[in-house]
């Protein structure tokens, strides 16, 4: 367990800047630390993928349980830091560069493993492009548990008719069961930051939607929240809108919809049908 007066005197030893660039925000409370760590709920002979060791508070607890954890840190300059506060550990491996440009599938062919999970307090400015990077990535997860902006987390869990919802969250209903595990206070981070925190936690289905082609349905919702403000009719005109048109009409819609009322299971079916008469 690191400290907080140790974290700090570790910090400021190495003369580190926080630099906002980044999002360098680290997280001090060994409760909330434990509590992310249980949540994760990880099984024997896992990888666990952290973005963001900061000063590897996390990290530690991480690999008290993990075969191995692998970390992805953009700023060289945490090196010094983070070799003393891990230097007891013999299962963690950082790699210095910027996740979002890694060949991730390559590096975790180096790794043999059962479970795959991400558990991570992510920097606030690039979080939504890190989950589509395993998305869209294909990698195979047993869960994510992060610790995001709390406007993010609410966007990840938000339900057709919110303000919140988007093609982001139909996404994630696709791969995973998405809760939200605990709010956190911006107290608990050093600096502090001007907003709070939520933990969210994605689950891999167990049951997967029946989609005839990927390829269609993900353009499909992606094209549908082009211009949230617009209708169906407007989003999709390049589609066949009389196919599209039929499907709404079973759940009593018509093309002047938005896209933010309609569940995954429509935007599925339209999906299909599209499928079907290419």
């Amino acid at each position: 367990m690191l400290s907080l007066n140790k974290i700090k005197e570790i910090i400021e030893k190495n003369n580190f800047d926080f630099k906002k660039m980044f999002g360098q925000n680290f997280i001090i409370d060994y409760n909330i630390i434990q509590n992310i760590v249980k949540k994760a709920d990880i099984k024997e002979d896992s990888l666990v993928i952290e973005i963001g060791p900061g000063a590897g508070s996390l990290t530690c607890e991480l690999a008290n349980i993990a075969k191995q954890v692998l970390c992805f840190e953009i700023d060289v300059k945490l090196k010094p830091i983070l070799d003393e506060t891990l230097k007891d550990y013999e299962n963690i491996d950082i790699i210095f560069e910027d996740f979002l440009k890694v060949d991730l599938q390559n590096i975790l062919k180096k790794y043999s493993y059962k479970n795959l999970y991400v558990v991570a307090n992510l920097p606030y400015y690039i979080t939504t492009p890190i989950i589509m990077k395993f998305i869209e990535n294909r990698i195979s997860l047993e869960k994510m548990v992060v610790m995001v902006q709390k406007e993010v987390g609410n966007r990840f869990k938000a339900k057709p008719g919110s303000k919140d919802y988007s093609s982001l969250s139909i996404f994630l209903d696709y791969y995973f069961d998405v809760q939200k595990i605990m709010d956190v206070s911006r107290n608990v981070f050093i600096p502090k930051p001007n907003v709070d925190s939520i933990v969210i936690s994605f689950n891999k289905k167990t049951c997967q939607y029946k989609v005839l082609d990927e390829k269609v349905f993900f353009k499909l919702v992606k094209d549908a929240f082009k211009q949230k403000r617009k209708t169906i009719r407007n989003n999709l005109k390049q589609y066949d809108l009389n196919i599209i048109e039929k499907v709404l009409k079973k759940h009593e819609y018509d093309l002047t919809v938005r896209a933010e009322q309609l569940s995954i299971d429509i935007f599925i079916e339209i999906s299909n049908e599209l499928t079907k008469n290419i």
